[in-house]
């Protein structure tokens, strides 16, 4: 995870200028994504904002290849989703959050996604975000994707994850504490 450890979270001109072409190149091939939305004025809420800029390279880093997904007009933000055909393969092999991570005795896992997604800036997709990013494409048809727990369900040591099988969107629970190498976690970031 490139940046994960960095406390300085802004990128050189050079990191920049990689991730806005890396970033250009992928809004122009999917456009189905994001009727509407002009590249130039994504392009500029980015530049004005390295700490965000600095997230979208984690997600990139990561195997997640961000792309715009909306446009909240409320708060005049754009809204960026990991759009990689399978959960990022840099964000796998992890449990649910920090309280999991610290109950698993033995085979502990690196970390957990919450606390990854932290660091990163990011926040983890929500049930309905992921429906939402199942209506733009076939998403984890091979792995999964841990998304925000409701409380009721982590108190009582649980988490949900999330997939695509037979073209069926499914969410499933595991313990919180459990970590698969084909389950990760999809993220998102408003800019």
């Amino acid at each position: 995870m490139n940046n994960i450890n960095s406390t300085k979270k802004a990128l050189s001109q050079e990191q920049s200028r990689e991730l806005l072409s890396a970033l250009k190149s992928r809004f122009e091939k999917n456009m189905n994504r994001h009727k509407g939305i002009e590249w130039a004025k994504v392009q500029a809420k980015l530049e004005a904002n390295a700490e965000k800029l600095w997230s979208l390279d984690d997600m990139e880093s990561t195997g997640g290849e961000p792309d715009v997904v909306a446009y909240d007009k409320q708060t005049d933000e754009y809204i960026f989703y990991d759009c990689s055909a399978e959960s990022p393969k840099g964000r796998r092999s992890l449990c649910y959050d920090r309280e999991a991570h610290e109950s698993r005795k033995e085979f502990k896992p690196e970390n957990s996604a919450v606390d990854v997604a932290a660091v990163m800036g990011i926040e983890l997709l929500s049930e309905e975000q992921y429906r939402e990013l199942q209506q733009l494409g076939n998403f984890d048809t091979k792995t999964s994707s841990w998304v925000k727990t409701p409380i009721d369900i982590r108190k009582l040591g649980g988490a949900i994850f999330c997939d695509r099988r037979y073209n069926t969107i499914f969410v499933y629970h595991n313990g919180a504490e459990s970590y698969y190498a084909a389950r990760g976690f999809r993220g998102s970031l408003k800019v």
